[in-house]
């Protein structure tokens, strides 16, 4: 529990799902997700949700495949609260559980926020991936052409945390 904004982390339950669908659809555009040109359907992906005063308050969606996890989606209506960090703590955990050796995650080229609120919570930059937002836009043209600050939006940034095998968890 968060003691400036009470939330709890749960994981995803169906009766989250329809929530969750018209939260991402709301924030996203869609329910898919696109990252390296992988398609995902958030709403089939396991994740967890914060909760304040019994009301969704965040959301993180993740893939695991082999021993990596990606983070899909991670948003909160409520910056600053603690919801996003404690939503990564939650992720982080399930992937050392089965695990992953590497946590990672992709954002846009104009998403300065996000580039910031993860690598102060150990993200470090991996990859660069010139014009996969535009070729993404082929798959779903729902994908902006201009992001925050005016920025036009056309690649990929990838951030990854390694995690420690076996012993230190």
């Amino acid at each position: 529990m968060n003691s400036i904004f009470a939330f709890e982390i749960r994981p995803i339950s169906q009766a989250h799902r329809a929530w969750m669908a018209q939260f991402i659809r709301d924030r996203w555009g869609s329910t898919q997700i696109v990252s390296r040109g992988v398609v995902h359907e958030t709403t089939r992906l396991p994740g967890f949700i914060a909760v304040h005063d019994d009301h969704p308050a965040g959301l993180v969606t993740y893939c695991i495949d082999g021993d990596e996890c990606e983070i899909v989606t991670l948003d909160s209506p409520f910056q600053g609260m603690g919801i996003g960090t404690a939503l990564i703590q939650a992720v982080r955990q399930a992937a050392l559980e089965a695990g992953c050796s590497r946590l990672w995650l992709i954002t846009t080229n104009d998403n300065l926020p996000a580039l910031r609120f993860y690598q102060k919570r150990g993200f470090h930059l991996s990859a660069f991936y010139r014009g996969a937002v535009d070729r993404a836009r082929k798959i779903k043209p729902e994908i902006p052409k201009i992001g925050m600050e005016g920025i036009p939006i056309h690649d990929e940034i990838e951030l990854e945390m390694k995690l420690p095998v076996g012993g230190d968890r």
